[in-house]
């Protein structure tokens, strides 16, 4: 199990390989200032998508994103 450290430094790498520091500061404090309920937000993320449609995109997205597939 990887620690709060490392998933909070891997975190930060994803935020800013997508976007620029001044996004990343407006994306956590937008997160800050609302009241998000992490676990309501994925029970209804994929809920229109079936179990095959959802396991094809991650079949998809493993095939296009070098790296992500490796066994860790």
């Amino acid at each position: 199990m990887r620690t709060d450290a490392v998933i909070k430094s891997e975190g930060f790498r994803a935020l800013f390989e997508k976007m620029d520091a001044v996004e990343v500061e407006r994306f956590i404090l937008l997160l800050k200032r609302e009241r998000f309920d992490y676990t309501l937000w994925r029970q209804s993320l994929w809920e229109d998508m079936t179990v095959e449609e959802l396991s094809r995109r991650a079949m998809a997205h493993l095939t296009e994103v070098p790296g992500d597939g490796d066994a860790k």
